[in-house]
């Protein structure tokens, strides 16, 4: 507490701030109140408006069974609607007792939802002023068709549990349909499912935007971090570029190692296929002879036509018996018979035993003269 006779120092911004006793914390500042007859004090409208929209040729027979549904649902916001089975279009329109005039917009809202597959169970939500749509335009983002079809069935995921997670950490419907994603749910959450539809249209999986919002979830149930940074809670999922400089440089190492682990085992070095570069010279090649150079050269620019012919042909029989004689050499080669190993005989294997035994200055004899011997020392024990 400050000293009494002393001035208590007050904030220039809040100087002429008051307490304002309606300003509780039960009051929900954010609520949005739903708009009747009493609060459109202007009366009727002076002007009719009117929205189109056209639908394919598969929805028809939906439309034309739930079209009561969408009628009656319109009815208690006094619009009037019109469903034209010939040009394939719905359309809404303000009537003299319309008193909300947004409500309009809401319809042509509906309509789109209900042209992009939406169910109209689903579609009529849209007219409560919570929920709000948004239809994501995709089919322009990838050139590639195959290319395409893979990234959309990634938002969908397997057996659709990428797009149930979605839905259920954004409290939004969403419904992936052609070439377009409807979405409908409360503002804030149509910016997140945006964001994620379009970054797994730009190869970004939408994993990597899920686990951010649960990890945003868990942290707004801590109280102590409400007026906190989340940054630091965050993942941060960057891809790395590599420069050219940079992935000549990871391919060397990468040949190196490989190198190494081939010496090693002591074979040899791998060569890269790139050709070696050329000695550089200032100067410019030799200039090549022309055509009628080379026919100068060896005579044939003189020779008449006939003669000319004649020539063709000579060469040309001279490459046929070629050709040919190079053909039946490879035909012959089937029916040579293959070197075989014979196995060697009595005579070749005493031989060989003559030029082992001379080889190591060993006696011819020495071999049966030990065996005698042998012989000879048993038989004496024996007796």
């Amino acid at each position: 507490m400050a000293a009494q006779g002393e001035d208590v120092v007050v904030n220039k911004n809040k100087r002429f701030r008051k307490e304002k006793p309606w300003d509780t914390d039960d009051i929900d500042h954010w609520k949005i109140d739903s708009f009747t007859t009493a609060d459109n004090a202007g009366g009727t409208f002076l002007e009719e408006s009117s929205f189109a929209t056209l639908f394919p040729k598969y929805r028809e027979r939906y439309l034309r069974e739930a079209w009561s549904a969408v009628t009656q649902a319109l009815e208690s916001h006094h619009v009037a609607c019109t469903l034209d089975l010939i040009h394939g279009s719905m359309s809404v329109r303000t009537t003299r007792k319309t008193y909300d005039p947004y409500v309009i917009l809401k319809a042509r809202d509906m309509i789109k939802l209900l042209a992009r597959g939406v169910s109209v169970g689903q579609a009529v939500k849209i007219l409560d002023d919570g929920v709000a749509c948004d239809i994501i335009k995709i089919g322009n983002i990838v050139r590639n068709k195959e290319r395409f079809v893979k990234r959309r069935q990634r938002i969908i995921g397997p057996d659709g549990s990428t797009l149930k997670a979605i839905e259920l950490l954004t409290q939004c419907y969403v419904l992936v349909q052609g070439s377009t994603v409807s979405v409908m749910g409360p503002y804030k959450s149509l910016k997140e499912v945006r964001r994620i539809v379009l970054d797994c249209m730009k190869n970004i999986h939408p994993i990597y935007r899920i686990k951010e919002l649960m990890i945003k979830r868990e942290l707004a149930k801590d109280p102590k971090l409400a007026d906190q940074s989340w940054d630091r809670f965050l993942p941060q999922f960057r891809r790395k570029h590599l420069t050219t400089s940079e992935k000549t440089a990871k391919k060397n190492d990468r040949l190196e190692s490989k190198n190494e682990v081939r010496q090693a085992a002591g074979l040899e070095a791998h060569k890269s296929d790139k050709p070696q570069k050329k000695v550089y010279t200032p100067f410019p090649p030799a200039q090549q002879p022309r055509k009628v150079d080379l026919q100068l050269e060896s005579g044939e620019y003189f020779l008449k036509p006939h003669e000319k012919k004649r020539r063709e042909e000579q060469e040309r029989r001279h490459k046929q018996t070629e050709t040919s004689a190079k053909r039946r050499a490879e035909r012959a080669e089937v029916f040579v018979a293959p070197v075989e190993d014979v196995a060697p005989t009595v005579e070749d294997k005493r031989k060989r035993k003559r030029r082992e035994l001379e080889h190591a200055d060993e006696p011819l004899n020495e071999g049966r003269a030990v065996k005698k011997e042998k012989k000879k020392a048993k038989a004496q024990e024996e007796s």
